[in-house]
């Protein structure tokens, strides 16, 4: 019998069913003994507190195009995982007793960075992890490409193409905040689809004074409008040169709910333009996986399905230059994939006009 572990973790995305789906179908069409699946509810406190349901067929049919995760999701951080919960738990052990007690082969983990950092953790405590690249910021180490990136990619452009025919009507700069966690991935291919004027990430701190040049040279120039795509992470060139403590602290006592919001108001106070934000927020993450996430996670399930079955463990499917890889988790976990602000992708935005405020 094989028995085999499954639980999503962090934030949920676009085409986790789709993953969990590949890795399902590949182990029972082809398993040469008795399959059961047990799938942990709400990512790693189902594994900790040993609530799981055994997963059918039935549980995978029609979810291909279904967002979100049948199994649930929670967000169980790296930083706390050694300390006892509220009634004193080790949550290691507990995890470790579970896996055990079930007689597990294997865990199968889809989650993002920090979902990593513990998937790594219990691999180096003796169990058998296998895990899949999940998160809409594309951050993860050892892989080009993360599924749950395209579709968000895809939701962002469309609130941007949405802001243009009202921005142009008012004559107003618009400014919409893209999520992406740490990192630009996701503002800088959205933003660049969409079509967005000035582009600012957390890789590349910006000038106030660079973007304020901008939308007074498009105003020269006739234009009614400007756009700019903003990350949640994006940071200004004087609070880059702060501490992290007094970055916090900044943040803290800042009237601002982000950093989007500050910079409306300063080029307001700059330009006397009109400003508006817009934030798709969550929406980002909703919703059913485009066509291309749908194949990715697919293959992604199908790849994990094949190192279960060759007994290989202690890797993440990745995608490297086009081909699926195995990436040992102890290069996955803790790092983190940024934006290089030299890459070519930048270079040629710049070569078009955009500006990222440098």
């Amino acid at each position: 019998m094989l028995r085999i572990g499954m639980l999503t973790s962090g934030g949920d995305c676009q085409a986790l069913n789709a993953a969990m789906r590949g890795v399902f179908k590949t182990v029972t069409k082809n398993s040469k003994e008795p399959v059961e699946f047990y799938g942990f509810e709400d990512g790693y406190k189902g594994l900790i507190y040993g609530k799981f349901r055994i997963l059918t067929e039935a549980d995978f049919s029609n979810i291909l195009t279904v967002g979100g995760t049948i199994l649930g999701t929670s967000r169980c951080p790296f930083k706390t995982i050694r300390e006892p919960d509220e009634k004193g738990l080790d949550k290691v052990a507990a995890m470790k007793q579970t896996y055990y007690k079930l007689q597990l082969n294997c865990l199968v983990m889809l989650g993002g960075n920090g979902s990593h950092k513990t998937a790594n953790l219990l691999s180096e405590e003796g169990l058998n992890v296998v895990t899949l690249p999940k998160t809409i910021d594309n951050d993860l180490w050892g892989t080009d490409m993360t599924f749950g990136f395209q579709s968000a990619v895809d939701i962002a452009t469309r609130a941007i193409d949405e802001i243009h025919t009202t921005a142009s009507s008012h004559g107003r700069v618009f400014i919409v905040e893209v999520m992406g966690h740490k990192v630009g991935w996701l503002p800088l291919n959205a933003g660049l689809a969409g079509g967005a004027d000035i582009i600012l990430l957390p890789e590349i701190p910006y000038d106030i004074k660079k973007v304020v040049d901008v939308i007074e040279k498009r105003d020269r120039e006739g234009h009614r409008f400007t756009i700019i795509a903003v990350a949640e992470g994006a940071i200004s060139k004087e609070d880059a040169k702060l501490s992290k403590k007094e970055y916090k602290k900044k943040l803290a006592n800042s009237k601002f709910p982000s950093v989007t919001y500050e910079l409306a108001d300063q080029i307001f106070r700059e330009t006397g333009r009109e400003v508006r934000v817009t934030v798709p927020g969550h929406v980002q993450r909703g919703g059913a996986p485009v066509a291309y996430d749908r194949v990715f996670a697919s293959r992604l399930g199908a790849e994990a399905a094949s190192l279960i079955l060759k007994g290989e463990y202690g890797f993440m499917v990745g995608y490297k230059n086009r081909e699926m890889v195995k990436v040992p988790l102890s290069e996955v976990a803790g790092k983190l994939k940024t934006v290089d602000p030299n890459a070519r992708i930048i270079k040629e935005a710049k070569l078009m006009g955009v500006s990222f405020g440098d």
